[in-house]
């Protein structure tokens, strides 16, 4: 199709899991194959798609996540998804169980450290902010693990709670789920382009989006758009430096347990005491690292994050050794079966968080130019909620208007 003949050529900023999926929703949608329209994205990364947080999460998927207006769509989505594509198979869809967990840590015969990167101070990944108050009352009502919870040792809990009925809470791997996207964009007539976006080129006298320059091995080049979607995460902000958004750096490892041991399907929360500070005078260490059991018998688990800046692309992220070595720490003190696994990965990656709270940011900044849109500012929550937003940007370019939700909370006007 030549461009004389376009009706729309979109491009998409960012191959994470907002951009990936959006792509899907546009090539996917019924008026994609009947129109003149071209779909781009283009990725930074040498390495690919889903290299930052986009393939480095837990995965999560919960209908008692936050904004419930993106929750309630992409839930739904999700379950959909997975039936059409077979996603138990292809990306590790499953239901889980999950829980809050409290207990003590077991001797671990050195400082257990914090879990938190060199180079920035703690920052909390707040993921249980979307439950109701009730779930708390109840932390402590319950004592008893699950009787198929047999990889966190019982002798060392003090209180489990489920966080959420069965059936509320899911999870991808996001990897996997990334690339999948992708994959069926593609299929679908997708263009990916590898190439760094360094500015979006806008028609001063009309305000209206023209397209996009990037650099690839040294060369610049221009792409001409009508539409540009900014779903680069954290590192919208060097695009757009008035997209108010930070990042926040977390810390992740996985781990393989022995052959012959099953990691039964639970997302733990947990609260972890080590006493071994009081006895030296010190108040107890409280850690809170998060451990989600996959499918396929790894499991993740990860710390908390930090203020670290963000570095110039994705592929710049660095790895603070000590933060996972702190991670394995806390979650080999209270379960065997992970402290004899084998530790498989080592990654931080940054979440998107816009720095004048709420968020995500999703819709069109007309101020800026007609035909920009903004995608990001998903926190913990870019997993779970990329079906709901990616639906919601398919139907304002190809239909007009968003229909799926009220999105008006997270319209780019409130914070541009």
């Amino acid at each position: 199709m030549s461009s004389d003949t376009l009706t729309r050529h979109i491009i998409i900023v960012g191959g994470g899991i907002v951009g990936c999926t959006t792509a899907y929703y546009l090539c996917s949608h019924p008026a994609f194959a009947s129109s003149a329209t071209k779909v781009t994205l283009i990725e930074a990364s040498a390495r690919g798609v889903a290299q930052g947080a986009s393939g480095k999460a837990g995965g999560l998927v919960a209908k008692w996540a936050y904004p419930k207006e993106l929750v309630n769509v992409s839930f739904p989505e999700h379950v959909r998804l997975a039936q059409e594509h077979n996603g138990a198979h292809r990306w590790g869809w499953r239901f889980v169980g999950c829980g809050s967990w409290e207990g003590r840590g077991g001797s671990v015969g050195q400082d257990a450290g914090t879990g938190v990167g060199a180079g920035g101070q703690r920052r909390s990944l707040e993921k249980t902010n979307g439950l109701d108050d009730g779930w708390n009352k109840k932390k402590r009502a319950e004592s008893g693990l699950p009787d198929d919870l047999t990889w966190v040792n019982a002798e060392q809990t003090d209180a489990y709670s489920p966080m959420a009925p069965a059936g509320a809470t899911a999870q991808v791997h996001p990897y996997l789920f990334t690339t999948s996207m992708l994959a069926l964009a593609q299929e679908r007539g997708l263009q990916f382009v590898r190439g760094k976006v360094t500015e979006i080129d806008v028609d001063g006298e009309k305000k209206q989006v023209r397209g996009v320059r990037y650099s690839d091995s040294g060369e610049s080049h221009n792409l001409a758009a009508t539409h540009v979607i900014l779903a680069a995460g954290a590192w919208t902000p060097k695009i757009l430096p008035s997209v108010p958004i930070s990042g926040t750096r977390a810390h992740s490892i996985t781990i393989r347990p022995q052959p012959g041991i099953t990691i039964s399907p639970y997302v733990l929360f947990t609260e972890i005491a080590f006493n071994s500070s009081a006895a030296k005078g010190r108040a107890p260490q409280q850690v809170s690292p998060e451990i989600y059991a996959r499918p396929d018998n790894e499991v993740y688990c990860c710390g908390p994050g930090d203020n670290s800046p963000v570095p110039e692309t994705v592929d710049d992220v660095l790895v603070d050794d000590a933060a996972c070595e702190s991670i394995r720490t806390h979650i080999a003190s209270i379960s065997t079966e992970l402290r004899e696994g084998t530790v498989d990965k080592r990654q931080a990656c940054f979440l998107p968080v816009v720095s004048a709270g709420g968020g995500p940011i999703v819709g069109e900044v007309s101020t800026v130019a007609k035909g920009l849109i903004i995608a990001t500012g998903h926190t913990c929550w870019g997993i779970c909620n990329a079906p709901g937003t990616a639906k919601a940007i398919s139907e304002l370019i190809m239909e007009g208007k968003i229909k799926c939700a009220n999105l008006k909370t997270l319209h780019p006007g409130l914070y541009i």
